[in-house]
């Protein structure tokens, strides 16, 4: 990594860090930017359940549900812009980690299925029944919690991303060689992933989600719109 950031132009090592932080405070725009995401946050939801449908300032259920897809994809453009804009590294592979974060919380509202899919199974989702699963893969276990699954969209990607990290930037790979890997990554992620007997659904991915926190998905709250 000590290569990578002397190669754009930042300082290496533990001041790295700082000089981060540094750009950070330094950039109004930016500070400004994250209030107002900040005040949407909290002023969409209210504007939604405090005033009426009759309202100029009333948000319908539909644009927050929109705005929460906004939202977690502009957390996938920060975190490259972090990684790109701060550090001069180039990675290709962020929607390996965003869609890991994404396949933890689907993993989530499959088990909360139960015996409301098509074959009826309380424990199998229908994909695994379909494809004559005879038990629960020991990674699905934990995911009927939602803390739990919370806690896996953090730690499986941010285990990844060590791992991944530590041996390219123990090898001093970087520059372009640093972002072709990154995108191998996430190639190689897909095609397992679309493997049936890896157990995530194949090329049909996790689909006919029910319930969220005792909510149904169809009727979701718009103040678990965000979180939707």
């Amino acid at each position: 990594m000590q290569s990578t950031i002397q190669s754009s132009g930042h300082p290496a090592g533990a001041g790295s860090k700082s000089f981060v932080l540094a750009a950070m405070r330094g950039d109004k725009g930016g500070q400004l930017t994250i209030l107002a995401i900040l005040a949407a946050v909290i002023l969409i939801p209210l504007a939604n359940t405090l005033l009426p449908s009759g309202h100029p300032l009333h948000v319908e259920t539909f644009t927050i549900s929109l705005m929460g897809k906004y939202l977690s994809y502009a957390m996938l453009a920060l975190a490259v812009d972090l990684v790109w804009g701060y550090l001069g590294i180039l990675s290709l592979g962020h929607g390996a980690f965003f869609a890991l974060g994404g396949y933890a919380m689907g993993m989530y509202l499959m088990r909360q299925i139960g015996d409301r899919g098509v074959y009826g199974n309380p424990i199998l989702p229908d994909f695994m029944v379909f494809l004559n699963w005879q038990e629960l893969p020991w990674f699905w276990h934990g995911f009927d919690q939602f803390w739990f699954a919370c806690l896996m969209v953090v730690l499986v990607p941010g285990a990844l991303a060590y791992v991944f990290g530590y041996l390219a930037f123990r090898s001093r790979v970087s520059g372009v060689y640093l972002s072709i890997m990154t995108q191998a990554l996430t190639y190689a992620l897909m095609l397992a992933f679309f493997r049936n007997e890896m157990g995530f659904g194949g090329n049909n991915g996790l689909t006919d989600f029910k319930d969220i926190l005792g909510y149904s998905c169809s009727k979701i709250p718009p103040k678990l719109l965000y979180l939707w």
